[in-house]
């Protein structure tokens, strides 16, 4: 049955965010609202318009017999600011401070509405770059690194610090932790990961950076390449830094633990080109 233009616009909208960087083409949408190409189109021009007006994303159309319409999720800097600032006021409690210097996440990254809105700032900002896949290490960051890849419309793999009988064979190396300077041992499943990938690694907190450079370790192992690195929050008090070639939301500037005090600020997102 031929649906009313309002109730197209908002389950075509809504057929969009579902499905980021997937292209559909014009002729599944006529089929499925009963309508002409020529009246999808003119939906599209308005869902393209409020989406750019609202800075919900972009809106691309492809021409030809193999073209269609592809949604690719972007946010402002405006956006991705108020974001973050959000998350650094959370961030700035006593209460995070936890014995031995750490601080705690898990309730954030427990959030799936705090979870949405970091998958958002981190993937806007490869949306020109071709990624194949997430990878992050068990287990704070896995929830981060799913979000992301929503965004993303790509598969998440996950390096285990121990193998499961689950995973089936495994690559297998050994990387020195930059927070306790020991050799720890980090495994991926050979299924996980196709030869020649471009991955973009996430994690939840990076301090000395071992386990990132065990990371990109693995991805070389796959004859793969790193295409980014990008944290949730990062120590900024360390001065033992084994990698500087990322990016990172949140940044952790000072710790007492005397005063029992934490002092939280903008990471280094902003210093990259995010529209």
């Amino acid at each position: 049955m031929k649906i009313k233009r309002s109730e197209r616009l908002v389950d075509m909208t809504r057929y969009l965010l579902e499905r980021p960087h997937r292209l559909i083409s014009l002729t599944y949408f006529a089929k499925r609202y009963e309508s002409a190409k020529s009246s999808i189109s003119e939906d599209l021009s308005i869902i393209k318009k409020t989406f750019e007006d609202r800075g919900t994303g972009i809106v691309e159309t492809l021409p030809g017999a193999a073209g269609g319409v592809k949604y690719i999720p972007t946010i402002t800097k405006e956006n991705a600011r108020e974001i973050i600032e959000e998350m650094c006021e959370i961030m700035n409690s006593k209460d995070r401070l936890l014995p031995g210097g750490y601080v705690y996440l898990s309730d954030m990254l427990g959030n799936p509405e705090i979870l949405q809105k970091i998958g958002r700032v981190i993937a806007a900002q490869y949306v020109d770059k071709k990624v194949d896949a997430v990878m992050t290490v068990a287990t704070k960051g896995v929830p981060i690194a799913q979000a992301v890849a929503t965004y993303l419309n790509v598969p998440f793999v996950i390096v285990r610090r121990d193998s499961k009988i689950t995973e089936g064979s495994t690559v297998s190396i050994n990387y020195v932790s930059g927070s306790s300077d020991r050799v720890e041992k980090m495994e991926l499943s050979k299924r996980s990961l196709p030869r020649g990938s471009k991955v973009l690694i996430v994690d939840d907190f990076l301090k000395g950076g071992g386990t990132i450079n065990g990371m990109r370790s693995m991805i070389s192992e796959f004859e793969s390449e790193t295409v980014g690195v990008t944290v949730f929050a990062e120590a900024g008090y360390n001065s033992k830094r084994e990698v500087f070639d990322y990016t990172s939301l949140i940044r952790v500037n000072n710790i007492d633990l005397k005063d029992h005090s934490i002092s939280v600020g903008l990471g280094n997102y902003f210093d990259s080109s995010t529209e």
